[in-house]
This record gives structure tokens, sequence and C-alpha cells, in this order.
């Protein structure tokens, strides 16, 4: 049982990732000490940059224990979990063990050394196939793919917890982060990576690439799926404002992250033909099956509750910041042939 939790050191599960990453730095400009817990799965050791590093899997209760006990967090923010909605299908086993499994871990855990905040990464694909254009946190919950299922499981666990034991939470569900850091100090490294602005900077970069357009018969202005993108250091900087909400208010959230407003594919893709330089090759396909073609957030509770605003939300922003995340880890990478 740890004691006299420190109120300015948080553990980040998934910290070496891309919204845990920019979420240590927010942690770090606001005061608090990050410390990063990962496997390095498909985390980043160059991403750990804002506090202490200890290499552990969220599954493993006695190196969480040790961790615990040596740094006395007062709160856990949880980022740990595979994301892949396609290798989910596939592989539902270890998602359930990784992200049901490991969650229950870190939430016992958590119990036994008297942690009693969490921030939860959650996302919008519990809400499957919405019925609304704009999805409200009410909505009905139900997920469509077993990516889906285990991080509403998640959500449920936490609930639970909270109920029981009194756990302080907020569960914040997000729409397509994008983007990268404003000072190119960390970004999206994940070489699966499955979402449409990395695969456009992939297209940019490689003339060997191309971005596939999936689907052109939607029922939209322009026949391509819309979605709601939120650049991830907004929504780093609402993970921070939760985190201090719930801890000031012990009061507990379940909150959308988003826009409130949505750009479609070819916009997407037009816009980043406009910022960069390089030809990007596309090609239109036909749209993949369980595709909603509008997920566009209603962030209007997140906006309220936390005074929180997004302000490089922008697509030119997202764009731009995703580039010159791409080009430094171009350069990193002809840097790094050349001194071998």
């Amino acid at each position: 049982m740890t004691n006299s939790p420190n109120d300015k050191i948080v553990l980040v599960t998934g910290g070496a990732g891309y919204i845990g990453s920019h979420v240590c730095k927010a942690l770090s400009i606001q005061g608090f000490t990050p410390v990063t817990y990962d496997n390095f799965s498909s985390g980043n050791h160059a991403a750990v940059q804002w506090g202490p590093l200890e290499e552990g899997d969220i599954r493993d209760e006695e190196k969480l224990t040790a961790t615990i006990q040596k740094y006395k967090p007062c709160a856990i923010m949880h980022f740990a979990a595979l994301i892949q909605v396609g290798d989910s299908v596939a592989n539902p086993s270890t998602y359930y063990n990784n992200n049901v499994f490991g969650s229950y871990t870190l939430l016992e855990t958590a119990r036994k050394n008297n942690i009693m905040n969490m921030v939860f990464s959650s996302t919008a694909a519990v809400y499957g196939m919405p019925e609304t254009k704009t999805i409200p946190e009410d909505a009905p919950l139900s997920p469509i793919n077993p990516y889906g299922h285990t991080k509403l499981a998640m959500e449920n666990m936490i609930r639970d917890y909270s109920h029981a034991y009194g756990l302080n939470h907020a569960i914040l569900r997000y729409f397509n982060a994008a983007g990268a850091d404003l000072e190119t100090q960390t970004g999206t490294a994940y070489p699966k990576d499955t979402h449409l602005i990395p695969l456009i900077m992939q297209a940019a970069s490689d003339s060997n690439k191309e971005i596939k357009i999936l689907g052109t018969d939607y029922a939209t202005p322009d026949g391509t799926a819309i979605r709601d993108y939120i650049h991830v250091w907004d929504l780093a900087h609402a993970h921070v404002k939760a985190l201090q909400y719930i801890m000031e208010k012990q009061e507990n959230l379940t909150l959308n992250l988003g826009t409130s407003n949505g750009y479609s594919v070819k916009e997407v893709v037009e816009k980043a033909k406009q910022v960069i330089p390089n030809t990007i090759n596309v090609i239109e396909c036909d749209r993949r099956a369980g595709d909603p073609e509008i997920l566009v957030a209603d962030a209007t509770r997140a906006q309220i509750i936390l005074d929180w605003t997004p302000k490089h939300s922008d697509l030119e922003t997202i764009i731009k910041t995703a580039w010159s995340w791409k080009k430094h880890q171009l350069d990193t990478q002809s840097n790094d042939r050349k001194s071998a």
C-alpha cells in the first residue's frame, strides 16, 4: 500500500506512444511529472522526453506495483492498448488479453495501492454505426468490432470500480487524432498506421506509394466519408484539463473530444496537395465494409465542462504539423544511416 501520493506525479501507461507522448509533454508544461510506463510494442524510446521511463507491461502486476510504490503517483492516465480495427477482427484473443485483462490488472493494482484518479483513453468506436450525423455522449453504445468491444469493456470496468471503490475517473472518447507536436518534438511513429493523414504523409514522402480513397459513393457532398479530425495537441490539452477537473471536483466525466466539425476524405487529400510540395498519388477504391459515412463528435459538453476549445484543429495546421514531423523522421533516418 502506498502512502502520501505525490500530487504532481502521474503514471502514464502507453506514454511512449503517439497520444501518450503528447500528453506527457502537456502534463510537464502544467507542472506535473509524467512517468511513462510502456512495453514498446508500438511505442518509441525517443518519445519519452518529459519524465522518467519504466519499461513494463500492464498485465504485469508485480512490475506495476513496484513502479507505483517507487513513484507514488496521484493518478493514472491509461493509453496502453492495441488499436488496429482490422487486426482486432483477425486476432480478438490478443486484444481481449491486452486491452481487457491488462486494464483489469491495472485497475486492481491501482485499487490495492490506493490510487483514486484515472483518465482513460477511449474511442468513438464504442458508438459503432451511429444513427445521427453528430454523436452526443448519450448515443447508443454498439461497437461493431473487437477493438470497440474491448474499449467499451474497459469503460465499463472503470465505471464499476468507481461505483464500488470510489475511483475518480474521466473517460475521454476521441474521434480522429491527427497532426503532430507544434515544435516537432514528437508525433506518430507507428509503422503499421492505417489512419488517413499518416498514410497521406507516407504517399507524399515516397513516390512509389499512393493514397487510397476507400469509397466515393457515400451520401455526402463529394461522395467520400466524413470524419472529425482533432489535433493531437488539442487532445493532450483536454486530457490535462480532465485530470485537473476530477482531482479538484471529485466528479466523474465521460466526454467526447472532437471539433464538432467534419472533413471528407477528398477535402483532406486536397488540402494536403495544397500544403505539401511533393506529388501525392491518389487512387479511388471501393468502400471498406463497416465504415460509417459520417463520424462527427458533439463535443459541446467537453468545451463547457473543461472550458476547452480546440485551437489547432483546422485542417491546414493538422497537415502542416504532420508533414513537419514526417520530414523530421526522414531526416533522422538519413542521419542515422550516414553515421552507421
